[in-house]
């Protein structure tokens, strides 16, 4: 049976049994895995709160090799991230991306530049940064590390290069991109944002987090966010249940704040 360790983030996680716990960790070196813990459960646990969601730590499990799940042995809490869960907005927005990797990243698919992100962003949410645009940072990067990158220097269906009119632009997240007025109205359904928007979202992929997380994006942010949860949701099939908890929690909020 092999031992191993790596750099985790817990992700997610579930009751089984009377005591133990199944628990879906991202992690640097085996991408996503899934974990037994036995007796997580329990008042006196060797785990204690180490596996609350969000949790950035060291994972030792031990390996079989029969099964999908291994057996989680330890978990060291490097950083508890403490900050997000003391806060609906926040809580929202975390569960949000942490919930995009669980559905969306395969098992034992190793990409440690994804697992980077989410752990720069789960310290960005914690450290105070506006939950909202950390969010529209991370997913439009994550999307992008998937593979499903949306184009937006024509229109994805005829390849017309003009998709800018009277200031305003069409996506079709099931095409892959941007669309052309004539392609919009024939097919239908298409998100309608403005051309800054579209601006806004070639800058979020590309400008270091620092920069980004300082970028004046004014209204782009909430029509960003709006692509970026409709694009996620095609690629997972479904929607997401921490969107549909930040549309509840949102009249709680600062409107900045605001899915």
């Amino acid at each position: 049976m092999a031992v191993e360790r790596t750099a985790a983030v817990v992700i997610g996680g579930f009751p089984l049994g009377e005591s133990d716990r199944v628990v879906t960790f991202f992690t640097r070196r085996f991408g996503k895995v899934r974990g037994v813990a036995k007796a997580a459960r329990r008042m006196r646990s060797k785990f204690s709160g180490a596996l609350e969601l969000f949790t950035l730590g060291e994972l030792v499990f031990f390996d079989g090799g029969r099964s999908e799940l291994v057996q989680v042995d330890h978990f060291d809490i490097e950083r508890p991230f403490g900050g997000i869960r003391a806060d609906l907005g926040r809580l929202g927005h975390a569960a949000w991306m942490a919930e995009s990797v669980a559905r969306l990243t395969a098992e034992r698919d190793p990409h440690p530049a994804m697992f980077a992100l989410l752990s720069l962003a789960l310290a960005a949410v914690d450290g105070g940064a506006s939950p909202s645009r950390v969010a529209v940072v991370f997913g439009a990067r994550f999307v992008d590390a998937l593979g499903h990158r949306l184009r937006t220097d024509a229109c994805v269906l005829c390849g017309r290069g003009g998709v800018i009119a009277g200031g305003r632009a069409a996506v079709d997240v099931d095409a892959g991109g941007t669309v052309c007025p004539s392609c919009a109205g024939a097919v239908g359904g298409t998100l309608s944002v403005a051309a800054a928007t579209i601006d806004a979202l070639r800058r979020v992929r590309t400008a270091r987090w620092g920069d980004v997380m300082a970028l004046p994006l004014g209204t782009a942010e909430r029509e960003l966010r709006a692509i970026l949860e409709a694009h996620v949701t095609r690629l997972a099939g479904q929607g997401s249940r921490a969107a549909r908890f930040l549309r509840e929690v949102s009249r709680s909020l600062p409107v900045s704040e605001a899915p």
